[in-house]
């Protein structure tokens, strides 16, 4: 399996990605794992270390976060996402990682790597933690206009991610409303739910109707279908909320002496608690209907998370998603009449 790997891409470029690289590649001995980008800082980065496994490709360009994300894949041809996405597509690596813009990832994804045929739009899958484990959370950018179809297409790609990547047995679709009956939201929601409902009683995807952020949390579903805008309020919320709840505990159990004596007791199963809401666990996140497997790191990713990245990308890779995608874009099609 040969993994490439922006090596310039995010916040903590290139040091951090490279000691994630190097630690998957420690880990992993197996993987081949290619890095993309300046290749004197890279090299400087590895601080003496040559794996046998890892190579370096040079790259002299850097797609900055001020730059046009639609563009900036095209006017800089030997950025180290340009150029990491070419080797992909020509065959010399079965996923690309990076943790670099987003929006020129997309862009330069779907341009150069191309669509799986049939797909109008790629779909962002961030894993979430829900009281029965974790949910995929698929939309198509906080940016990006969404319709029925965009919705429906997006519902089969969660079920198809969340079955082949996250071993899900039959996932429960649910389509992100402010009620769970069917007469509740907006035009795009109403349109949406009777063609899910359709595609649930032919037996396509496990449709369970509309679900409340607040249920969906709870587990009431493996699969949150949504547009970009209310999908990315729904993952930032989780962010925000997790990151205050492990402030406010922490600051509880140093009140006194014996908070901090009960702290003790249930140190293990905090930090099991703070583990489930690390982002870092996951890694990164597919975009899924590209043809070929590139997996989204976040920009703050340190080593861990561009270690569990390249994992990510192993576990995409070798899914069969992709496959399972292009034999059913017929069921994903919204027929006329239907919305």
């Amino acid at each position: 399996m040969k993994i490439i790997i922006d090596a310039m891409g995010g916040d903590n470029a290139p040091g951090e990605i490279v000691k994630g690289a190097l630690a998957a590649a420690a880990s992993r001995p197996e993987l081949e794992i290619t890095l993309v980008g300046r290749e004197a800082e890279v090299r400087a980065a590895m601080g003496g270390q040559a794996p046998t496994n890892v190579s370096v490709v040079n790259a002299t360009e850097v797609i900055e976060i001020c730059d046009d994300p639609a563009m900036a894949f095209k006017h800089k041809k030997d950025s180290s996402i340009t150029v990491g996405l070419n080797l992909l597509k020509a065959g010399e690596g079965d996923a690309f990682v990076s943790a670099g813009s987003t929006g020129a990832l997309l862009s330069a994804a779907t341009l150069l790597v191309k669509r799986v045929k049939g797909i109008r739009r790629a779909a962002m899958c961030p894993v979430i933690p829900t009281a029965g484990g974790q949910a995929v959370l698929i939309d198509c950018g906080a940016n990006a206009e969404c319709t029925v179809e965009y919705l429906v297409q997006f519902a089969y790609l969660g079920s198809f991610y969340a079955s082949h990547v996250l071993g899900i047995r039959n996932p429960r679709v649910g389509l992100l409303n402010i009620g769970a009956e069917p007469s509740k939201g907006d035009t795009l929601r109403l349109e949406t739910w009777p063609v899910l409902q359709a595609a649930g009683e032919r037996g396509e995807i496990n449709f369970i109707g509309n679900i409340e952020a607040k249920e969906a949390i709870k587990g009431g579903c493996d699969v949150i279908v949504a547009d970009g805008y209310s999908g990315n309020i729904m993952l930032k919320t989780i962010e925000g909320v997790g990151s205050y709840l492990g402030g406010e505990v922490k600051k509880l159990f140093l009140q006194s002496t014996k908070t901090k004596l009960a702290g003790l007791l249930v140190k293990s199963g905090l930090k099991a608690f703070k583990e489930q809401l690390n982002p870092d666990r996951i890694g990164g996140t597919a975009f899924l209907g590209i043809s070929r497997p590139v997996i989204k790191a976040h920009g703050a990713s340190g080593a861990q998370a561009i270690e569990n990245a390249v994992y990510q990308a192993v576990k995409v890779a070798e899914s069969g998603i992709i496959a399972e995608i292009e034999a059913n874009i017929g069921k994903m099609k919204v027929q006329e009449g239907e919305s």
